[in-house]
């Protein structure tokens, strides 16, 4: 990109800057600190960039235009000009009813798409009445022991209508087959379902530990998901491949993106070996990643993630369907941020993190709410984070050019190092075979807790400073706050509407629907037809998932 004569006159030019003006202000003043380094990374920030910083950039192979490989530039050829990204606020209130009011009250202030939370009892597949789930029914979002929960979720949404994202993963086929379900009672045509189901066991195997089955079933159950919605749902995103998840666990940002992608490979590679053709299903896939604070450092991780995936699919599974190479992902800003001290900084730090997400190209965006570092967001919060997004997209002109920081030496020179990195890393899991293996030896696991372990040492030494932590600290910080709770009412009610449902229901139809999911498992059919029927007969969450565990077993960390 640039001619040789004129990158050696440039780096005459900034020598003799350096000794002749920059020189001397340092000799009199220095500067505040002895090195600058990116958040998480540890890369060295120079003191400035120029044309010689990317000397070595293609436009072509390296950048592109946006909708075209590598992708750098973005997934579509208009991004947000085209089309904003979706406005998809977390949300799974104590029970369903609450759950369902949420949801109104963000379609009515204008969020474009919904996001379900699920509390911990559902997300490991147990119902509410539970022994498992005693004391923790409803706590860190929606209870859903059965379909009559999920049809009071969307009573009176139309899901032909809306978006909707829901962080599952081991129970991930039962929720989806409830979404597929409501939606044949309302009469709306399965190609016209939109959403995705995050699915992604290999990051819980990693980074939060709500997992159920070992990895062989588990990856059975993602294929015959991904088989399924190729087939019946294919406007579905059948995975969601977080990264999120092991960011928020320590995770540098280079280290973020490599696992994640080191997940995606895992996955496409159990399905190609299913049998599937990679262009069936790799179009629907879809990554989630962290936004935090480091504006410039998280929009290189995006469009290196997108240049290396592009990379990766074409180099390992060879597809003829550009779509396939697509790295399309949700962003949602970074809750190990949020502080419980002068809690209204966090807005501050929301709003931050969503604008490098919108700098950075993302499909959608969830803000999070200033008291999530507390409780599930009230109303207000809510509304905030939202009005956040609002203003990014409407006012600020971010999301007015197509990749803005395009062309910043800087920022080309930090999307070249943060995917040399990720590269290093994959091929250091390759060497150890692949994800799986990482994950069973306990490396990923290590590489992340050893970051997380610098990071908190230099917190408390004082070396990273946490506004309102650490430095710039109020006497009195005891702000008053409105906070979302579940009572023991609340609990023995969702208790009770379970064990109604077992008694009035046809119990003859639930025992043949669990019957033939339990041979359906058993054998090497797809077992999503067989789910979708077991849920329609009202077996709950706990049933069904209990078929699953008698038939594959339980994971147990470090056996395979």
């Amino acid at each position: 990109m640039y001619d040789p004569d004129d990158l050696e006159q440039i780096r005459e030019e900034k020598d003799e800057w350096e000794a002749e003006t920059l020189g001397p202000t340092l000799d009199r003043f220095g500067e505040r600190e002895e090195t600058f380094t990116t958040d998480t990374g540890g890369q060295e920030v120079k003191r400035l960039y120029t044309p010689a910083d990317v000397a070595e950039l293609d436009y072509d192979e390296d950048l592109g235009f946006p909708g075209e490989e590598p992708y750098t530039r973005g997934v579509y050829s208009t991004m947000h000009r085209g089309r904003l990204w979706t406005m998809r606020q977390y949300a799974g209130m104590g029970t369903a009813a609450e759950t369902n009011e949420r949801f109104n009250y963000l379609i009515d202030n204008g969020s474009s798409g919904l996001s379900m939370a699920f509390d911990l009892p559902t997300q490991m597949g147990y119902d509410s009445d539970a022994a498992m789930a005693q004391g923790e029914v409803g706590k860190s979002g929606v209870a859903i022991d059965s379909l009559a929960d999920f049809e009071r979720v969307f009573d009176g949404i139309p899901l032909d209508e809306v978006s909707t994202s829901m962080t599952i993963n081991a129970p991930a086929s039962v929720l989806l087959a409830m979404y597929v379900a409501v939606g044949d009672r309302q009469g709306v045509d399965r190609e016209q379902l939109r959403g995705t189901i995050q699915n992604d066991i290999m990051k819980e195997y990693i980074a939060r530990n709500l997992y159920i089955y070992p990895p062989e079933p588990s990856m059975r159950l993602i294929t015959d998901i991904f088989e399924f919605c190729a087939e019946e749902t294919p406007n579905f995103n059948t995975i969601s491949i977080s990264g999120y998840h092991i960011r928020e666990a320590g995770a540098t940002a280079a280290q973020e993106i490599a696992f994640t992608l080191g997940n995606g490979i895992e996955y496409v590679q159990a399905a190609v070996d299913a049998g599937l053709d990679v262009d069936s299903f790799a179009p629907q896939l879809s990554f989630f990643f962290a936004a935090h604070n480091n504006i410039f450092e998280e929009v290189a991780k995006f469009r290196a993630a997108r240049r290396l995936w592009a990379k990766i699919v074409e180099e390992r599974f060879d597809p003829d369907d550009p779509a396939s190479k697509q790295l399309k992902f949700h962003t949602q800003t970074a809750g190990s941020t949020l502080t419980a001290q002068q809690i209204e900084n966090n807005v501050v730090r929301v709003g931050y993190q969503a604008l490098a997400a919108v700098l950075g190209g993302t499909q959608s965006l969830h803000t999070n709410g200033k008291d999530e570092a507390l409780s599930l967001p009230t109303e207000e919060s809510v509304r905030t984070a939202l009005r956040t997004q609002q203003i990014l997209a409407h006012e600020s002109g971010a999301a007015d050019t197509i990749d803005p920081l395009a062309g910043s030496y800087y920022v080309e020179s930090l999307t070249d190092e943060v995917e040399r990195e990720a590269r290093e890393i994959i091929a250091d899991v390759d060497e150890r075979g692949g994800m799986l293996e990482a994950v069973e030896s306990q490396y990923v696991q290590r590489e992340i807790q050893d970051v997380a372990f610098d990071r908190q040492q230099e917190i408390e030494r004082g070396d990273r400073i946490i506004v309102g932590v650490n430095e710039f600290e109020v006497e009195d910080d005891e702000t008053e706050m409105d906070l979302e709770d579940v009572s023991e009412e609340e609990e023995q009610n969702q208790i009770d509407r379970v064990q109604e449902l077992r008694e009035t229901r046809d119990q003859e139809a639930t025992d043949a629907a669990l019957a033939a999911l339990r041979d359906a498992a058993r054998g090497d059919a797809n077992v999503m037809p067989y789910i979708v029927d077991a849920v329609k007969a009202y077996a709950t969450v706990g049933e069904i998932c209990d078929v699953f565990r008698d038939e594959f077993g339980e994971y147990q960390p470090g056996r395979a």
